[in-house]
């Protein structure tokens, strides 16, 4: 019954949100990719807000529900059946009657199984596509038959362009180059690569990350408030892509970029007790991700440097050897690693293969436990990331650990829906 009513509602909303776009007519950004998508679409909407009426997804708003309520403009209702006829109400609303509607709408899509772009793809069209990030192991791979067909799908935007569309993709990223060559569209480059038509250089840490990008010669400078790594420049190099795809001056876009902040759980720079610097990190989690984060922790200055590493999920039969290479990894660049959750006991594993003693690894099964443990474990001039899937739920440790209460806001997963879990 559940399925057939989830169903009804998936059908009901897609065919309400095409009519809505074929009346208004937006400017259709899709923002695709395994990872730092979010950060992404939040970076174009701030970059061409000065230019365009925006609406962008909310949160992560992505699936063949999150992407109608973004093109309707609402919240999602969850379980309540009287918010949800007010959804489709507003629907309705929009479709029947003069209202006013967004010029661009940036939408952020993903996929859960095969066939959920698809889904989208009949409710919007995109007339630009940032495509994030194609790592070799994907998230979701699990429900997949391979890597390169998780790849395949989360590229689906790009193919649905019309000829000579702009297609923005990262100079980084191989999949991505080899996929959009044969493609008849505009291919514009962003990254830390030679060549790159938007290419980031001296990424550093101030207060965040900030670095300069060149564009055709001149250099403006990106900033990233709040988090840290390198990867944290992506997704204002790419709304700057975005805005020179769609004639916005640079100018116009680095004064919007002005609003941009990372969103919550995205490797953001927070106060620990007893004087350490937590990285929280904990929106989500894939071995690419985990493995920049790790990387990016020699740019913070600390005396010992932490890492609490929740499940990666839905790696499939990649699982188990992922989790222990991420243990190596962890081993190279922290002094004591903390695994939560059954997967997890594999980075511990590999933690101790790659070099730490038993007494710099900790193991628990949940996040409760590590952070009730972590509080008598962190002291001043510590540096610990805390990154884990989203069902680990690795935000509680960070709660735990917050010097400040006031940097709840700052956390994901906070609302009433969210903590009742």
């Amino acid at each position: 019954m559940k399925t057939l009513a989830r169903n009804f509602v998936a059908s009901a909303l897609a065919i309400l949100s095409r009519g809505i776009l074929r009346k208004y007519r937006p400017i259709v950004v899709m923002v695709t990719g395994s990872v730092g998508k979010t950060s992404t679409k939040d970076a174009v909407a701030a970059a061409l807000g000065e230019h365009f009426l925006v609406r962008k997804s909310e949160k992560s708003y992505n699936s063949e529900f999150g992407v109608p309520l973004t093109i309707i403009g609402a919240k999602n209702p969850w379980t309540n059946v009287v918010r949800w006829l007010k959804v489709f109400q507003e629907g309705l609303a929009l479709l029947m009657l003069p209202n006013h509607f967004p010029k661009l709408l940036v939408l952020e899509v993903g996929a859960d199984r095969p066939g959920d772009l698809a889904k989208i793809l009949r409710i919007a069209t995109p007339d630009v596509v940032v495509v994030t990030k194609l790592p070799d192991v994907p998230v979701h791979v699990e429900a997949y038959a391979t890597p390169q067909a998780v790849r395949e799908e989360e590229f689906a935007p790009a193919y649905a362009l019309n000829p000579g569309a702009a297609l923005i993709i990262s100079s980084d990223d191989p999949h991505a180059l080899s996929m959009a060559t044969p493609l008849p569209v505009s291919i514009t480059t962003y990254g830390y690569a030679e060549g790159a038509d938007l290419q980031i250089r001296n990424a550093r840490l101030a207060e965040g990350m900030e670095g300069e990008v060149a564009i055709e010669g001149k250099h403006y400078t990106l900033r990233a408030p709040g988090a840290l790594g390198k990867q944290q420049l992506y997704a204002p190099a790419a709304a700057l892509a975005v805005a020179r795809a769609l004639h916005v001056p640079v100018a116009q876009a680095l004064s919007g970029l002005k609003k941009y902040t990372p969103p919550p759980g995205r490797a953001r720079i927070l106060s620990g007790r007893n004087g350490s610097v937590l990285v929280d990190d904990t929106y989500n989690a894939s071995p690419a991700a985990v493995e920049e984060a790790l990387n990016a922790l020699s740019l913070v200055p600390g005396s010992r440097r932490i890492a609490v590493l929740g499940d990666m999920l839905e790696l499939g039969r990649y699982s188990a050897e992922e989790h222990t290479r991420i243990g190596a990894v962890a081993a190279k660049t922290c002094d004591l690693v903390v695994s939560v959750g059954t997967r997890a006991r594999a980075i511990a594993e590999g933690a101790r293969k790659g070099g730490l003693a038993d007494t710099q690894v900790l193991e628990f099964s949940d996040s409760k436990g590590a952070a009730e443990a972590l509080k008598e474990v962190v002291r001043e001039g510590d540096v610990v990331l805390v990154k884990g899937s989203q069902s680990i739920r690795t935000e509680r440790v960070t709660e735990a650990l917050l010097q400040r209460p006031e940097d709840l806001e700052k956390l994901v997963r906070q609302d009433k829906e969210w903590k009742r879990r």
